[in-house]
């Protein structure tokens, strides 16, 4: 493993400098799955929240972190993404299980992981937001890395 950058000489964090980085095609999957109650999954699935379209509005946070990760996460850098998608899709088989999956793209000196897993966080985050008037106990189960792709490290595909 080559030496890590991410600290200066006086042994603090820094920006890693990714200039002299190549410039390739990266893009980074992610997913976040929240446990809900019947009663939720009726509502969200009936449009019956107060709040409005969960699902949508979701979706529009999950874009957003994406695109302003750098703002939150301190040493991630700016990056120009070309593509950010957040697809939904319900596990009733031991529950309700909400999976929602962010997709980002890039091309650039760094990866888009970080954007991927702070879009899935959001929308997560978003629909309980929008749903804790009909019940608190919403739990956000796992947030994981699926895959990246790009870059010297090479792809990733998460096991599962």
């Amino acid at each position: 493993m080559s030496e890590f950058t991410h600290f200066n000489p006086e042994g603090r964090a820094r920006m890693v400098d990714v200039s002299d980085k190549e410039v390739t095609t990266r893009t980074a999957a992610a997913r976040s799955i929240l446990g809900v109650t019947e009663e939720i999954h009726q509502a969200i699935t009936g449009g019956k929240v107060k709040k409005g379209d969960v699902l949508s509005v979701a979706q529009v946070a999950g874009i957003m972190a994406a695109k302003n990760t750098h703002q939150i996460i301190p040493m991630c850098h700016p990056l120009p993404l070309s593509g950010v998608d957040i697809s939904f899709h319900w596990d009733l088989e031991d529950g309700h299980f909400l999976h929602i999956e962010a997709t980002v793209k890039t091309t650039g000196r760094t990866g888009v992981e970080m954007e991927a897993l702070t879009a899935a966080s959001a929308a997560a985050l978003t629909v309980y937001d929008m749903c804790k008037a009909i019940d608190k106990g919403m739990v956000i189960h796992e947030t994981a890395l699926l895959s990246k792709t790009g870059g010297k490290s090479g792809d990733y595909h998460i096991n599962k």
